[in-house]
């Protein structure tokens, strides 16, 4: 991964890959010093600038057309807006990320955008590489007269061991001769087709919706699902590789270990459930003593009091009792 490596080895690795795809910007320079290297990569200059926009041409040819050029001239960073909006389609970087593109960014995040960039064009070329094989076999000296033939189709008299057969006496019916059932035999594979058509449910959807697998949805799904595994393929050699070489988490065999834990919490759920029956019956006792003694009541001498109010003034009358005795 490139985060264990110097900008140096980084920018090294970078230019080696440029050479490799055949960049004829960097064709001729002959660098053997990976300051040289990490300058060229890393610094602003236009020869920096050529890179890149060679780099986004070979991933899409469209881009730096002579339109879009002649539109963009007005704005003096009308190119590396561009390529900041076609890395934010790649989702490599943002589309406001200017410092990035212009070479003013932190040498990591440069030489990583530029690694991620060349990445992709290293698959496009291998595409290309077998499309062009394709096509050599196609157009090979052998199949040259099959498509001459696809071309220009015409009724070529029969071989000879088809004339041989049906010149054969064998094959000219007798007098009185009949014809096998053909009809029969037209009869039963049509039912059989027909059986065979309504068990497939997808030809009935087809026939009526034909337009919903057309060959340029097709098309379009097939290159939204390619930009997508490239993308992932690139994510998973970066970022994601490091963590899948791991050993899974090894699990404890003692499946009775649940089954103790599930009754302890069942046992505590159970006593924290009596603790609030208990304080909830303190709180309404609580509740009863208080109104006793804050709020009055009609007690045996007719009068309404407190029982505080009450209590002592039966404690008087004991007191008065009790003078009245020693007297």
């Amino acid at each position: 991964m490139a985060g264990v490596l110097t900008e140096q080895q980084f920018a090294h690795r970078v230019y080696d890959s440029l050479q490799a795809l055949s960049c004829p910007l960097v064709q001729d320079l002959h660098l053997q010093e990976e300051e040289s290297m990490l300058e060229l990569l890393c610094r602003p200059s236009a020869l920096r600038t050529d890179i890149l926009t060679w780099i986004c041409r070979r991933i899409n040819p469209k881009f730096g057309t002579s339109e879009a050029m002649s539109a963009e001239s007005k704005d003096p960073d009308g190119l590396e807006k561009k390529m900041a909006a076609m890395g934010q389609e790649l989702m490599l970087c943002k589309a406001d990320d200017l410092d990035l593109i212009k070479g003013k960014a932190s040498p990591q995040r440069q030489l990583g955008l530029l690694e991620q960039l060349l990445s992709l064009v290293a698959g496009s070329v291998g595409r290309r590489t077998d499309v062009e094989a394709l096509l050599c076999e196609v157009f090979a000296a052998e199949n040259l007269p099959h498509l001459r033939q696809m071309l220009q189709p015409a009724l070529d008299p029969w071989p000879a061991h088809i004339e041989a057969l049906y010149e054969a006496p064998e094959s000219t019916p007798k007098p009185g001769e009949e014809f096998p059932d053909v009809s029969g035999l037209l009869q039963s594979a049509q039912t059989q087709l027909e059986q065979l058509q309504s068990k497939c449910d997808f030809l009935n959807g087809a026939e009526e919706n034909p337009a919903a697998v057309s060959p340029s949805s097709l098309r379009l799904a097939a290159g939204d699902l390619q930009q997508q595994m490239m993308t992932f393929s690139h994510l998973y050699e970066t970022d994601l590789r490091v963590y899948c070489s791991r050993e899974p988490p090894s699990f404890s065999a003692e499946t009775d270990l649940f089954q103790r834990v599930q009754q302890q919490l069942l046992a505590c759920n159970t006593e924290l459930e009596m603790q609030k029956e208990i304080c909830e019956a303190s709180g309404r006792v609580s509740e009863e003593v208080k109104g006793l003694q804050t709020q009055p009541r009609y007690w045996s001498g007719g009068e309404k009091r407190t029982l505080p109010d009450q209590l002592e003034e039966i404690s008087q009358r004991v007191e008065n009792m009790a003078s009245q005795r020693h007297t």
